[in-house]
């Protein structure tokens, strides 16, 4: 442990401070960018350069407690990890995102880090109106959003709803534009409630590709398990004469793991798809 003090210890803390729902994360990105920081601590993941390389969002809690206590890292196994993952990676400086001063001072205290040498509050970068028009989302729609882009976050929250949301940025006059994409998500303690999808609707998709397969002659058996993870899906098919087999198994699969990925946000957790028979052509008369 002594290990972990000594070198979170030599890393710069940037704090970024505002009231839920205000438009934090929305603008850490930018932030950070202006501090040339590259890494974000931000509701219990660490981000590095758009990509999430450690932590579990707190915002996937089940309730709200459990979120808070998350994003600071007050569980032991939250707390290590993250440790691990600043040892790992050796930022030279960081970006936290809190409610409070004392938010940051806590995450900063149990994750051995030194106190913030900056501190940024959400009225320097943000307007009145603004941070009102990002609370009224939040509380009519129960968005919130992680600086990391869609895909990134797939497997994290499958089954919730995830809205991609690019924005143009500029550094200012003489610096050069940046694309910024961001992740909206609904938290699973959202009033609004979970979304999830029919296993029928996998189950579609899977066959309706396979009729879009030269390879693949018929579906002749399919089953949908859903999963918290997302779904399993398992299909027994029939292979037109010709075609290599395990070629032709292993692109459908890619295939229907793409399209219903695409179609839906939903990280698929496994498919299974064995071939069952092969169609002979016809013998000529």
């Amino acid at each position: 442990m002594q290990l972990f003090n000594n070198l979170n210890e030599e890393i710069k803390v940037y704090a970024f401070v505002g009231p839920s729902g205000t438009g934090k994360s929305y603008r850490a990105q930018m932030i950070a960018r202006e501090n040339n920081v590259s890494y974000i601590i931000d509701d219990g993941l660490l981000v590095r350069d758009n990509n999430v390389i450690a932590g579990t969002s707190a915002k996937k809690a089940p309730t709200k407690v459990e979120t808070v206590k998350k994003a600071i890292f007050i569980n032991e196994k939250d707390k290590t990890e993250m440790k691990r993952a600043l040892k790992k990676y050796k930022p030279e400086s960081i970006l936290i995102l809190g409610t409070s001063d004392g938010m940051i001072d806590k995450i900063t205290d149990n994750l051995s880090l030194p106190r913030a040498q900056k501190r940024i509050y959400i009225q320097d970068v943000a307007t009145e109106a603004e941070m009102e028009e990002a609370k009224r989302i939040r509380t009519t729609q129960g968005k919130h959003v992680i600086p990391v882009p869609t895909f990134e976050i797939k497997k994290d929250f499958s089954g919730y709803i995830l809205d991609p949301l690019q924005i143009f940025k500029s550094k200012g006059k003489g610096n050069a534009p940046y694309i910024a994409e961001k992740s909206i998500i609904r938290p699973t303690f959202s009033y609004l409630g979970n979304f999830t999808i029919s296993d029928t609707v996998f189950r579609q998709i899977a066959e309706y590709l396979a009729t879009r397969s030269d390879a693949i002659h018929k579906v002749m058996k399919t089953r949908v398990e859903s999963t918290p993870e997302g779904p399993n899906i398992y299909m027994e098919v029939s292979i037109n004469f010709g075609f290599n087999i395990l070629t032709a198994l292993r692109e459908f699969k890619e295939k229907i793991k793409k399209e219903i990925e695409k179609l839906t946000t939903m990280n698929v957790k496994d498919i299974t798809i064995v071939a069952k028979a092969i169609n002979m052509p016809q013998a000529e008369k």
